[in-house]
């Protein structure tokens, strides 16, 4: 039984990391589309609302998200890094340590699909309401400049969040199982010492 569990932390701990990458990801490419559609229609940095195509400020509205979220992720990336520090992936006998990492990590990935998820909702509504697609068609195909309507980056987030929930539920999953191994080893050493003395 010890066996697959310590194959199932292993693997658990390896998911954390990849689900921390794919956020980092997602909030390096989440503005990929906003800038190759939107960025140039705008006239001035200074004045986002001296544009060309009406709703096109949403890409500077976002920025502090996106900002936040390639933070956020990196927090995330560092988290699973402490995981492997306390040898939560390879220890048969989890600590206080191994607890608070999990924890962290849990917490940490529940406050963080909840930010991503309520903003990239906020931000696609405006971006569907405020843009100006008819106009925006038209400045692309003048310019011959990238055009798009797609909600892509936005939906992804669902995706996103999905594999890192996914993470932190397996990880507590597994340290509950791994206490629970821990007592019942535990019963059985104290059961042998009294067989022992007897």
């Amino acid at each position: 039984m010890y066996k697959t569990q310590m194959k199932f932390q292993r693997f658990v701990c390896y998911l954390a990391v990849i689900s921390g990458v794919i956020l980092f990801l997602y909030a390096l490419g989440l503005m990929t589309d906003l800038y190759d559609s939107l960025y140039s229609a705008m006239r001035s940095p200074n004045n986002p609302h001296s544009t060309k195509v009406e709703g096109s400020w949403i890409y500077y509205d976002m920025q502090p998200f996106n900002k936040a979220l390639l933070y956020l992720s990196i927090g995330v990336i560092i988290l699973t890094a402490f995981l492997f520090l306390t040898q939560t992936h390879a220890r048969r006998k989890y600590y206080a340590g191994n607890l608070l990492c999990t924890g962290l990590f849990t917490a940490a990935a529940a406050g963080v699909c909840v930010y991503t998820h309520i903003n990239a909702d906020n931000f696609k509504a405006q971006y569907l309401t405020t843009v100006d697609f008819e106009a925006l068609l038209e400045y692309a195909a003048k310019k011959k400049y990238y055009y798009t309507d797609s909600t892509f980056w936005f939906d992804s987030h669902y995706a996103v969040c999905a594999i890192l929930l996914a993470a932190a539920v397996l990880l507590l999953i597994n340290y509950i199982w791994k206490k629970r191994l821990m007592r019942e080893e535990d019963s059985l050493l104290c059961a042998g010492k009294k067989e022992a003395v007897l």
